[in-house]
């Protein structure tokens, strides 16, 4: 932008020569506008300074001093208009920036033309004035939207990686919290067992030793992003793991089969409600109940314990499910698949999981995006 400044030689030349009547005043002009321009080409390209009032008064100043030295001199200060329209280029964005190179371009060809004096034609100094303002407006707004674009990239990138992070904690979460529950619970039945049934004692062992490589192949399928759960494996799981604490399972399944994706949510729901019943409800039945239909999907969970739900964490707040991150986990997984988690005390004791889902279920339900259907609700109203 500053070589441009080299256009206002000719006048300095006159100047120089003493051709300009009240020199003086022609190098005060000069001067005071090359400042000008100088101070608003290096503010035009901070966002902050460009759009501040005080850019908007240098090119105001700019503009008095180029009509002044145009109308007073003429000849080689009318170039001084381009050089004010390359100005407005670095300030002015969108319908400012247009009406002010057309109005300078239509007075520029006015003046020139009423002065007479200068080697080219009138309308060669306003298209001059107008496309210089046009192409440098153009090439800035250019540079700022790859700088945008770039931002935005770097962004994404980083918005990836959270996502991911976020996945790989909820499925540690909802995998191991399940699994070390079982098999703390199988430990002790064989504890339990072994002075009296030893044979009953080691198939308790060989569970265990069957949950542990279950583990093992669970968390190698989270690490790499591909594990997709199933109700029905959840369910079986969870009627030997209820089984080993004392709780007797029910399930009860009704209505058209589900997809695979809105039965793998399920699956989770499933093995988490199973997890904080065997951990904390005391409980002596656990019931489980899958109502399908075209639209909708719907399990509900329900045990006659004293309560499913983990303790609330320190700083936490005690009102959202379980007060840790396993339901509140599974409730951003359903709210991302357009359905809902809700969970607390049921209207006839005991502890109530429901979880309801669209029969279609999006594909970015597995991660964390923001709900596109109805939000997620922290507690049921019994």
């Amino acid at each position: 932008m500053l070589p441009w400044l080299l256009m206002g030689l000719g006048a300095f030349s006159n100047l120089w020569k003493g051709e300009t009547e009240n020199a003086w005043v022609g190098a005060v002009g000069l001067l005071a506008f090359n400042s000008l321009y100088i101070s608003v080409v290096f503010r035009g390209f901070v966002r902050e300074k460009r759009e501040s009032a005080t850019s908007y008064a240098l090119l105001a100043a700019m503009g008095v001093i180029t009509f002044g030295l145009a109308v007073g001199y003429g000849g080689s200060w009318l170039l001084f208009f381009p050089l004010l329209s390359l100005a407005c280029g670095t300030i002015l964005r969108g319908r400012a920036l247009g009406a002010c190179l057309i109005a300078l371009a239509g007075c520029a060809g006015v003046i020139a033309g009423w002065r007479g004096d200068h080697a080219s034609e009138p309308w060669t100094i306003g298209y001059g004035t107008f496309i210089s303002g046009a192409v440098t407006a153009a090439i800035l707004m250019l540079s700022e939207t790859v700088t945008e674009l770039r931002a935005t990239r770097q962004e994404l990138a980083r918005n990836a990686v959270e996502k991911e992070r976020l996945r790989f904690s909820r499925d540690l979460h909802d995998l191991l919290g399940h699994t070390m529950s079982v098999i703390v619970v199988k430990s002790e039945a064989a504890r339990r067992l072994a002075p009296r049934d030893p044979d009953a004692a080691l198939a308790q062992v060989a569970d265990i030793e069957a949950v542990g490589r279950q583990a093992l192949t669970e968390i190698r399928e989270a690490v790499t992003g591909y594990r997709e759960g199933s109700l029905a494996t959840e369910l079986h799981r969870a009627e030997s793991a209820l089984a080993a604490a004392g709780i007797e399972p029910v399930v009860r399944r009704s209505g058209t089969p589900l997809t695979p994706r809105t039965d793998a949510l399920l699956g989770w729901v499933a093995r988490e409600a199973v997890t904080n019943a065997v951990r904390h409800s005391g409980a002596t039945r656990c019931e489980f109940v899958v109502d399908s239909t075209p639209g909708r999907v719907r399990l509900t969970v329900t045990d006659d314990g004293a309560g499913s739900a983990a303790p609330a964490e320190p700083g936490q707040d005690a009102g959202l499910p379980g007060g840790g991150t396993g339901l509140r986990g599974l409730a951003e997984r359903l709210a991302a698949g357009g359905g809902f988690l809700e969970s607390g005390p049921g209207a006839h004791g005991g502890f109530v999981v429901r979880a309801e889902l669209p029969a279609d279920t999006p594909v970015e339900a597995a991660g964390c995006s923001e709900p596109p259907g109805r939000p997620a609700r922290p507690r049921l109203n019994p």
